[in-house]
């Protein structure tokens, strides 16, 4: 008989309501789809797949996707994310859900595994690792499928450039290149869940570092904006002269990399990419340094070549590593490399992931109302991104101003010129 789940702990499931509560009372949006979601029933007959963090904003979408009439079945996206609480409680709800902390790597692709083996007609995924497994390794799989979302700028990355060679095989929909997702999300969760994540590891005073974000996306701007405002003196390394120019005019410090590791003393990566702190950076900073991430995979920070410089380590307390390099210096890696905001705090709030999960919700039913789109990457409606910022302000209590019709015709015209 197929195992329903596999989690660390059903008896957590009491607490895990508590959590799903807590962010529900905060997810206007998303609950107002719910409702929608329950009479209309647009989900029926789906079998969604899921690959996302499994937090308590996470099950307030999956809550969501079942009442819509969709049958879930959900992993982690990343080992450490998982809140073992809001597991069990999913569990409880009858949501396949193959999560818990900690797992290593072969677990992890197990998980994926069990929810591919579910036969999903719609996938949601969170750095593409689910549609990365069923194009490498679970071709058996794709045939079943209709479309797929995707979370994070890093997966949204990988799904072009399968559709950039020809390779992807369904239509996916990149829930992250939503206005009211990544100006929100990317820049006000991560910029505030990062901080959290970082405070919680070590407690350390920001005010008057020298805090160096690598990356000035929508991510780096969020981080490098909570950082200032905590005292912090922000600097800034990119490698696009468009973002490195935005980032002068918004008053940091820019420089390389190179530059930067010998006067930092708090170092985040947040940006797509593999080895951005090398081992020749490492090797400059200076005593007591600390190296986080908020990047979706554990490869911005170079850790294999931080072992190979050090002659010691040992956990200072969860999520706080210290690395003994040959000279005696200390640099101290956080929630190992992996993502600081998740693995050592709770991830975004739940008031910005409102958004991002109305998003998925809503992409969700689109798919299942246009089953026959073409296999590449498409945007979000633009329909749905504004439906979505008018639900937001509405359950803000905030009202704008509409445009008249004269101004309508004006916009839309261009015989009036200059009077």
């Amino acid at each position: 008989m197929m195992v329903d789940f596999k989690i660390k702990d059903p008896s957590l499931a009491d607490k895990g309501e508590l959590l799903v509560e807590w962010a529900s009372i905060h997810m206007p949006v998303l609950n107002q789809i719910a409702q929608r979601f329950t009479v209309e029933k647009p989900l029926e007959g789906l079998r969604i797949g899921a690959c996302l963090h499994v937090t308590k904003e996470t099950a307030v979408l999956i809550k969501t996707l079942t009442a819509g009439g969709a049958e879930v079945a959900l992993c982690g996206s990343n080992p450490l994310s998982t809140q073992d609480e809001v597991a069990a409680a999913l569990a409880r709800m009858g949501v396949k859900v193959y999560a818990w902390r900690g797992e290593k790597t072969e677990d992890y692709y197990w998980c994926i595994n069990r929810v591919i083996d579910h036969k999903p007609t719609v996938t949601l995924d969170d750095g593409a690792d689910l549609v990365g497994t069923m194009h490498a390794s679970r071709r058996d799989a794709i045939e079943n499928v209709k479309g797929g979302t995707e979370e994070t700028t890093t997966g949204v990355m990988r799904l072009k450039a399968m559709a950039q060679k020809g390779v992807l095989e369904y239509p996916i929909i990149a829930v992250n290149d939503a206005y009211t997702k990544y100006l929100f999300d990317n820049r006000y969760g991560t910029g505030q869940s990062t901080i959290d994540g970082i405070l919680r590891a070590t407690n350390t005073l920001l005010a008057g570092k020298r805090f160096v974000v690598c990356g000035y996306g929508w991510c780096g701007r969020g981080l490098a904006l909570r950082a200032r405002g905590m005292g912090a003196n922000v600097i800034i390394t990119e490698v696009n002269p468009l973002r490195a120019l935005e980032a002068v005019m918004d008053g940091f410090q820019v420089m390389p990399m190179s530059e930067a590791a010998s006067i930092g003393d708090i170092f985040v990566t947040v940006t797509g990419n593999i080895n951005v702190i090398r081992k020749e950076h490492m090797l400059k900073m200076k005593d007591g340094a600390i190296l986080a991430n908020s990047g979706h995979f554990n490869v911005e920070i170079n850790v294999p070549s931080l072992e190979e410089a050090s002659v010691s380590k040992r956990l200072i307390k969860p999520n706080l590593e210290e690395y003994k390099l040959k000279d005696g210096r200390r640099i101290y890696l956080l929630a190992e490399g992996r993502l600081v905001n998740l693995a050592s705090a709770e991830g975004h709030p739940s008031e910005v992931m409102d958004m991002s999960f109305s998003n998925q919700a809503l992409c969700v039913e689109y798919l299942a109302k246009n089953p026959k789109m073409a296999p590449k990457v498409y945007g979000v409606p633009r329909e749905i991104d504004e439906m979505i910022a008018k639900l937001k302000l509405k359950s803000m209590s905030i009202d704008i101003d509409e445009l008249t019709e004269e101004q309508k015709q004006y916009l839309s015209s261009w015989e009036v010129g200059t009077t």
